[in-house]
């Protein structure tokens, strides 16, 4: 049940979340990477890829917390937190690659935090084997989101392809994690509204 210590600290992380600057442990992917010349178009589109990217791992933050606050198995609840910490080194990694390339965050952050956060949570009450199906096939879908994205950044933007290659080993690994901790397959209709769901948050921050 929760009370309210745990209703401050998950408002403070949310905080944190959206406007400070995410810690990271492990090194920038693109660390010793030089900046490929890109003309303009390129550029904007490969900042508007990352800015997907990063508005991707808010959701994620949201959810893993919101999964984490109602999942039962103390394991789970460990899993899933250590999962966020990578999400929160990503952030770290997509918000540095968007400012080098002169654009923006996504200003309808706040909006995608707060809906996933509740999805998160409601997932976690439907119980831990749901809660985890769940994980498993968002992490899917970001994977292969990720995938088309190095099929269309820029070729020689070496420093984008090396954040997004070192994030979609990231999810899988959390996908794995989440089936091998007893999570079940999602109904075909659940997959398709969590696709079309995402279909409108990408093309949405592409522009915004």
């Amino acid at each position: 049940m929760l009370n309210l210590d745990t209703l401050i600290i998950e408002f403070d992380k949310g905080l944190r979340t959206l406007l400070a600057k995410a810690p990271t442990a492990r090194p920038y992917p693109d660390t010793g990477l030089a900046d490929a010349p890109l003309d303009e178009s390129e550029k904007k589109h490969a900042a508007a890829l990352m800015r997907i990217n990063h508005t991707g791992e808010i959701c994620a933050q949201a959810l893993y917390q919101g999964q984490a606050l109602t999942a039962r198995d103390p394991v789970v609840q460990e899993k899933l937190k250590q999962a966020a910490w990578e999400e929160t080194e990503h952030l770290a990694w997509t918000s540095k690659r968007v400012g080098e390339l002169g654009s923006h965050l996504s200003v309808l952050n706040p909006l995608w935090y707060t809906g996933s956060l509740a999805l998160g949570a409601v997932a976690g009450v439907l119980g831990d084997r749901w809660n985890l199906g769940f994980l498993a096939e968002t992490e899917r879908q970001v994977g292969a989101h990720l995938q088309s994205h190095l099929d269309s950044l820029p070729p020689q933007d070496a420093k984008s392809r090396a954040i997004v290659e070192k994030m979609y080993a990231d999810e899988v690994g959390h996908a794995d994690m989440a089936i091998e901790l007893g999570g079940s397959e999602l109904p075909l209709p659940v997959k398709l509204a969590m696709r079309g769901m995402s279909r409108v948050m990408t093309r949405t921050v592409y522009w915004v």
